[in-house]
């Protein structure tokens, strides 16, 4: 495995972790209510929610970098499935300490949502953030191939969902990191587009709220949250002002209290 650079501000790399080679940090708490288990999107990395982490009072946080990217680059196989075992595996550790909260963003969210649906008793509740579920519904402009280079892959993807400039802003060596990160970035992206990944959304019982920004086509995932309404009723959504793709590293204090929100809500109806 190779070592995380350093330590996000907020989180602590842990050695012991529940899958061999996987790069797991963490925040406790002194009285925690539950455990948040945060997943990464695509390109992205577990430190990635340290000012989330940074702002949630009642939960223990735990995040990851998910097989190949990062800390994990080198776990293998690359595929939904074994990145669904990963995560029953963090949250079968947490369960023993108490209830399971998963949030999801972007790619994070349908593995948050495969991994409840594959282990509904091991979550209280699970929470994505404008998670691609093109079997619902498709995006447009998400029809491009995807190329065979996974390094140029890597550097068009951060172009195009974050910016020009901030590639810019990177150093040669953050640089060269995410592309090294272009293999499992295409296995992400592959699962998706390739029409073989489907989950069974009428079949998910974990209590599940589906979050989107109000700053990339709110009208899309207003659509999307509707159909998913249709498929499983007892599926919610919010709609965050203000906000972006990247809500944990923009908004987190909003979304660290709407969280907690859902959770008191949840617990309230337990």
């Amino acid at each position: 495995m190779s070592s995380p650079a350093s330590t996000p501000n907020g989180l602590h790399f842990v050695t012991e972790t529940p899958v061999a080679g996987l790069a797991v940090a963490e925040r406790r708490v002194a009285h925690p209510e539950a455990t948040l288990i945060c997943v990464h999107g695509g390109l992205d990395r577990g430190g990635s929610f340290a000012r989330l982490a940074r702002r949630v009072e009642d939960f223990d946080v735990v995040t990851y970098d998910r097989r190949g990217y990062q800390g994990s680059r080198d776990l293998q196989p690359l595929s939904v499935d074994a990145h669904v075992g990963d995560l029953v595996a963090l949250a079968r550790r947490e369960r023993e300490r108490g209830p399971v909260i998963i949030f999801g963003h972007s790619y994070g969210g349908v593995v948050a949502l495969a991994a409840a649906l594959a282990e509904p008793s091991l979550v209280e509740m699970v929470v994505v953030y404008e998670a691609p579920l093109p079997w619902v519904l498709r995006r447009d402009g998400t029809h491009a191939p995807i190329g065979d280079d996974p390094e140029a892959e890597a550097e068009r993807f951060f172009r195009r969902i974050v910016s020009d400039g901030a590639w810019a802003r990177l150093s040669e060596s953050e640089k060269d990191s995410r592309r090294r990160d272009g293999p499992a970035l295409i296995s992400d992206l592959s699962s998706l587009r390739s029409g073989a990944l489907a989950l069974d959304i009428a079949g998910l019982v974990v209590p599940t709220t589906y979050v989107y920004g109000d700053e990339r086509d709110p009208e899309f995932y207003g659509s999307l949250c509707d159909e998913l309404r249709r498929i499983n009723p007892t599926i919610q959504s919010r709609e965050l002002h203000n906000a972006g793709h990247g809500a944990h590293l923009s908004i987190p204090d909003q979304l660290a209290n709407l969280i907690d929100s859902l959770w008191n809500q949840t617990c309230a109806s337990a």
